[in-house]
């Protein structure tokens, strides 16, 4: 399927591992343009590599959640892309503490996971609303997290901050929708990326030594459990439903929120 994106140019904050740089990688594969932002210098290399003979790809060093930093690559990426067509926010960390339940946790546990899965994004959108608004024909794409939609135990903090991506989102996509430009909102399922790890460490410190499991067993597990197709999503999955969403099939989508979770959840 041609998605007509050739030409066009991505932003991908937190485009340097994991989900984002799927997306990165797919954008190029479609022959667009990738702008990577991620707060890890190496994320200047992690782009290059990208870059091809027709589609450029470069990374920034940008710390998302400082309001400064964000507006200084607006201005790089303006004066050397022009703009930009698409901004994808799939930057995020968990609290790194497993919290069920929740008072296992204190209130000092949740500043840092809401500033980058929240407030990062909301830096993202006002930085970068202007230049959206200029393309007429735009779209910004928040990672959330099917643990936005359940409220899961497991990591309160990244639970909630994720629920409110996904109504940030609805806002957002009123406000730009007389722009022409979308806003959608996926959430991915049970993916192995360093993130998925992590909570399972959490997990896993908890546990008396004869009861812990491997993360393999763990998360397998834990797939049968609750995932009705029984297997893993991957980080291309979120990169292809991320793709469709940008290109011009998709000209009447906005303000959704699209489960890429194997059934994971489902809504009456």
């Amino acid at each position: 399927m041609d998605l007509n994106l050739t030409g066009q140019t991505a932003v991908i904050v937190g485009g340097a591992s994991g989900i984002g740089h799927a997306i990165a990688t797919e954008f190029v594969a479609e022959g667009g343009h990738v702008i990577i932002l991620d707060r890890h210098p190496d994320c200047v290399a992690i782009a290059a590599a990208l870059a091809t003979s027709s589609c450029r790809a470069v990374g920034l060093t940008v710390d998302a959640t400082q309001s400064a930093s964000m507006q200084a690559a607006v201005t790089t990426i303006t004066h050397e892309f022009g703009g930009c067509d698409h901004v994808v926010y799939a930057a995020g960390i968990g609290s790194g503490k497993f919290g069920f339940p929740f008072w296992n946790l204190t209130p000092d546990d949740w500043p840092r996971t809401v500033e980058v899965n929240l407030l990062g994004a909301v830096q993202t959108a006002h930085a970068f609303q202007e230049m959206l608004r200029r393309s007429a024909a735009g779209t910004l794409l928040f990672i959330s997290s099917v643990a936005g939609q359940i409220g899961s135990q497991t990591d309160p903090p990244y639970s909630a901050a994720k629920a409110g991506l996904i109504n940030f989102a609805q806002c957002a996509a009123k406000d730009l929708a007389p722009f022409g430009v979308r806003v959608n909102t996926i959430c991915p399922g049970m993916i192995k990326t360093p993130l998925n790890e992590s909570v399972y460490q959490a997990w896993a410190n908890q546990q008396p030594p004869d009861q812990r499991m491997t993360y393999d067993t763990w998360a397998e597990a834990k797939i049968r459990q609750i995932v009705p197709l029984g297997r893993w999503q991957t980080p291309a999955d979120i990169a292809a439903m991320t793709l469709f969403l940008a290109s011009s099939r998709c000209q009447n989508v906005t303000g959704q929120t699209i489960n890429v979770d194997g059934g994971f959840v489902m809504h009456s």
